[in-house]
């Protein structure tokens, strides 16, 4: 790439294909829409690059994307919420707007590391171990963070287990 974007010597470049997709799959599995899903991330990602001179040695950019990204998201939803759902043909539709709805309330209610693990746990699928790098954390605080978070989330979506949270946070 030519001009803004290799004045760092391409490491936005890298940052934003590696963030991306992940950015991407957070963005779809809370608004349900892979349009509005890329969107999203390109609009997180577009924020990263308005400040990428004073974020590019922070060892948070990861969690800082995927905060933002969901953020967007479920502002995205509460959007939707307020100006009445989209119309569709079958009531399957209907429920899988009312779980996203949910769950995007949920996830806003969490506490900042809860919600931050979470997202990255169970919406990215990142390892436990890479959680904790990313987030400057320890193994056992992610695992911490995980249990507690999925048990709010159980308790906010009148679930009965966390396999059952774990399911609603990976339906697509």
């Amino acid at each position: 790439m030519n001009g803004v974007m290799d004045r760092d010597g391409g490491e936005f470049r890298e940052v934003f294909d590696r963030l991306l997709p992940a950015a991407q799959q957070v963005a779809l599995r809370i608004t349900g829409d892979r349009a509005v899903a890329e969107e999203l991330a390109a609009e997180a990602l577009t924020r990263l690059f308005i400040r990428w001179p004073m974020m590019r040695h922070r060892p948070y950019v990861d969690p800082w994307v995927l905060r933002v990204t969901t953020n967007l998201a479920i502002g995205e939803v509460r959007k939707r919420n307020r100006t009445g759902p989209p119309v569709r043909e079958t009531g399957h539709a209907d429920d899988a707007v009312v779980l996203r709805l949910a769950l995007s309330e949920a996830l806003a209610r969490l506490p900042r590391r809860q919600r931050e693990v979470v997202i990255l746990r169970f919406l990215s699928d990142t390892s436990e171990a890479d959680v904790a790098r990313l987030l400057r954390i320890s193994p056992g605080s992610v695992k911490t963070h995980a249990h507690r978070g999925l048990a709010s989330l159980r308790e906010l979506l009148g679930a009965r287990t966390d396999e059952e949270v774990e399911v609603r946070l990976a339906s697509k």
